[in-house]
């Protein structure tokens, strides 16, 4: 049964729920967190209008910078003015920023623990017709990887908005990972939301799902299917990869036995990475992981793509039937 404590869009689960891309709730934290404080600033890459940081730019033209197509200046100048005492917000598509540019986030934020915060915008196969240069998939594993770096993926809009505004305040760097596509609103304002905490969205004893992104609703569904079919799944909405929730994540599995991981990227370093080290440090159990195998992404329409590369319900579905026989 859902968690009527987490307060999620009483419509989730029906055909009619709210569909918006993420990025819309990036836009309105953006400019509710600039609002407060007078030292954010905010810099983008040529992408102003898709990576909704226009309202911004409006709003405050003098705190806003055009870099132009230049990715690698872009993070370089936002650690100038993190260092100044601003907290600078950088947005592009997350196959150019971290894509093109992680070894001057390494180096320039990262290394120096400057208070910038990376947007990514357009990440994951849901990017559609533009295909495999610009559905980038790695830049949760690349992100992860870093010394410093707190990496969040919201579940949908309203998550995003949060996001943004707890990582206005956040010291030290973060990455925001952005989608272009809609995709349901299954959380509400009076959800709860934390860098700290994952959520468990759904109680259940037979296995675990933990999923990020988009992949939340599709677990949420997969979990209904399930739960007809006499399997209770515990849905987990682990929004901040890192520094991921051990805490919760491994009390679910020692209650179901086995864990699913589900998300819009490699699984490799990623979301599932993440999931599996830490079970096979504090309780190792039967595992399988959604998402990206080792594959580039195609050009398709965001739903063919999201078929083709099983990130569905039906996907999660038949995945966990297995996962369940392993226990």
């Amino acid at each position: 049964m859902i968690d009527p404590q987490q307060h999620l869009a009483p419509d989730l689960l029906s055909p009619e729920v709210k569909q918006e891309a993420n990025r819309m709730g990036f836009g309105r934290g953006l400019l509710e967190a600039a609002h407060k404080d007078k030292d954010i600033v905010a810099l983008c890459a040529d992408l102003t209008i898709s990576t909704k940081m226009d309202d911004f730019a409006k709003s405050y033209p003098e705190r806003f910078v055009e870099v132009g197509i230049a990715e690698q200046n872009l993070v370089t100048v936002a650690a100038g003015m993190a260092l100044a005492g601003k907290t600078p917000f950088v947005s592009s598509y997350a196959a150019f920023s971290p894509g093109r540019n992680w070894e001057q986030i390494r180096t320039t934020i990262c290394l120096n623990q400057t208070n910038v915060k990376i947007v990514g915008s357009h990440a994951g196969v849901s990017v559609g017709p533009d295909g495999a240069t610009h559905q980038m998939l790695e830049d949760i594993a690349l992100m992860r990887v870093l010394p410093n770096m707190t990496v969040v993926v919201p579940a949908d809009a309203v998550e995003a908005a949060k996001a943004t505004i707890v990582l206005a305040s956040h010291k030290g760097p973060a990455y925001l990972r952005l989608a272009r596509e809609k995709s349901p609103v299954i959380t509400t304002d009076k959800s709860p939301f934390s860098l700290s905490k994952a959520q468990v969205l759904r109680a259940g004893t037979d296995l675990t799902i933990v999923a990020c992104g988009a992949l939340v609703y599709q677990a949420l569904v997969a979990a209904e299917a399930l739960s007809k079919q006499g399997i209770e799944a515990e849905v987990i909405n682990a929004a901040v990869v890192k520094p991921l929730d051990t805490i919760t994540i491994v009390a679910s599995a020692k209650k179901t036995g086995a864990v699913l991981t589900a998300e819009e990227a490699q699984v490799a370093g990623g979301l599932g990475g993440a999931v599996a080290e830490t079970l096979a440090d504090h309780h190792p159990v039967p595992m399988s992981r959604i998402g990206l195998l080792d594959h580039f992404g195609e050009s398709g329409t965001p739903a063919e793509l999201m078929e083709h590369f099983g990130l569905t319900a039906p996907h999660i579905t038949a995945k966990a039937q297995e996962l369940i026989k392993r226990k």
